[in-house]
């Protein structure tokens, strides 16, 4: 299950690193070609809010395993997609793998190890986001200088494939349990406090991926940097990012409510500076640096959060909030890419500002509010 999160995770977010060549060869604008990554946030946000109710009685290794082979048919689609119609239609079928993986993943977890290892379990499972988070851009935009951004897409297929395999002969039986629909979830939201977390998380994820997703023509045409320095510059995010992951803990643990609200305050922070110090290389890795240590344990805080607000109704809860960041990637990357082909970088960046801002102050609301009343 962790090889199969990082697939996606790579799978997801290759085009961040791609969306160059990738316009240039299908004859696209950079902003169309990143709704990429929003169509499979739409498909990904439908099938988490109802995967639990589709599902209905199949055994639960079953739809793991029919999510991840779906994977590998999106993998070649992509791969070899002649026009941006079936391009898009590839990116859908990842889209019904992500969010049926993501909302499923947490209960199939729970039901592998004993209780006392679930925390344990989790952080291997989600060490997957992080591997992938660290190498997927920098890969991608390596690989894709020498075999093309088809090859680099299809590269993932046979990774695919093994997890594919290796679940299949791994993973037991998993007869389905009581189910629960897009209501379970829907209804949590009328918890005030839940409502406040939901809409932060939705701010927070859609301020990343404005910025994120066009992070590579921002560097290629305003930083003035090669493709070996753009890879560099990815890796550097990665890195940091796993760094970040890892130290996270110790903050959660001191302050819960702080690290949320200070994670979109400095991510806002960045976003503003890239614009006013975007054209210098050195000052411009700092900063991502920076963001990659801030940013990629954002969804470790906010798991953290769930856990402790919703600790009886987490699979609802889980499935509500795979819904949301899916749904903040899909308006972050559509928001950023109109207004960068409409009024260039400065609007895409101070766009992505303005909405982790809004996200750290529903965080500070979130706090004040307290936990939730059933």
């Amino acid at each position: 299950m962790t090889l199969c999160a990082a697939a996606l995770i790579a799978s997801e977010f290759m085009p961040v690193s791609l969306l160059t060549p990738l316009a240039s060869d299908l004859g696209l604008t950079e902003g169309q070609a990143g709704q990429a990554i929003s169509i499979s946030g739409i498909f990904a946000v439908l099938t988490s809010l109802f995967v639990s109710a589709a599902a209905g009685q199949i055994d639960r290794r079953t739809v793991l395993l029919a999510f991840t082979l779906l994977m590998v048919v999106s993998g070649t689609i992509v791969a070899f997609a002649p026009n941006y119609a079936v391009l898009m239609a590839g990116r859908a079928l990842l889209g019904v793998s992500i969010g049926g993986f993501w909302a499923m993943s947490t209960a199939t977890v729970m039901r592998l190890v004993p209780r006392d290892e679930v925390p344990k379990a989790l952080a291997i499972l989600n060490g997957g986001n992080a591997l992938a988070a660290t190498v997927a851009a920098p890969l991608g935009s390596v690989l894709g200088a020498y075999i093309g951004w088809r090859g680099a897409f299809f590269c993932v297929v046979p990774l695919a494939l093994l997890t594919f395999v290796w679940q299949w002969m791994t993973v037991p039986p998993l007869p389905a349990e009581r189910s629960s629909g897009a209501g379970a979830a829907f209804r949590l939201l009328g918890r005030p406090p839940v409502a406040a977390g939901m809409l932060a998380i939705l701010f927070l994820f859609m301020g990343q991926f404005a910025l994120f997703t066009y992070l590579r023509p921002f560097l290629e045409t305003v930083t003035q940097v090669n493709v070996s320095v753009l890879s560099l510059l990815l890796l550097v995010v990665g890195v940091t990012g796993l760094i970040g992951t890892s130290l996270v803990g110790w903050f959660l643990t001191a302050s819960l409510h702080g690290v949320l609200v200070a994670i979109p305050l400095g991510m806002a922070a960045i976003a503003a500076a890239l614009v006013a110090a975007g054209h210098w290389p050195l000052a411009t890795a700092a900063l991502l640096a920076g963001w990659g240590l801030i940013s990629t344990p954002a969804p470790v805080g906010w798991g953290t959060w769930l856990s402790k607000t919703l600790p009886e109704e987490a699979e609802a809860g889980g499935g509500l909030m795979v819904a949301t960041i899916q749904l903040a990637i899909t308006l972050g990357a559509s928001i950023g890419g109109v207004l960068l082909d409409t009024n260039g970088y400065r609007s895409t960046f101070g766009a992505s500002a303005a909405m982790l801002f809004a996200s750290a102050l529903l965080a500070l609301l979130c706090w004040q509010m307290g936990p939730p009343r059933r």
